[in-house]
């Protein structure tokens, strides 16, 4: 039985206070363990192929699904940490859901 697309969080990071940076990942790691996210990007440069991208930092989150990337961002320990980003960076934070194809028909 299918699972269901995985979900991913997005997040485009202008960061003002590196030191506070730090304590948020300090503070929201734990709670990514607990949420089973698996960390697939931080880049500091992003090579941007059309348009605008916000930022000086990107990082991409994988879920199990987009119901558990929702789980974690409201979670009581990643709302915990979450003020330190905010009050650290101006983010846009976005979840997708993981693509999948439709069956093939024999």
């Amino acid at each position: 039985m299918p699972e269901g697309p995985k979900g991913y969080v997005i997040l485009t990071e202008t960061i003002k206070d590196p030191a506070g940076m730090d304590a948020y990942s300090r503070a929201a790691g734990p709670s990514m363990v607990q949420g089973g996210a698996s960390v697939l990007a931080v880049d500091g440069q992003p090579q941007v192929l059309e348009g605008a991208w916000h930022g000086d930092r990107t990082v991409i989150l994988e879920f199990a699904s987009v119901e558990a990337a929702r789980a974690w961002y409201e979670s009581a320990a990643y709302e915990r940490a979450k003020p330190l980003r905010q009050a650290a960076a101006d983010t846009n934070a976005v979840i997708v859901s993981g693509f999948e194809p439709p069956p093939r028909h024999a």
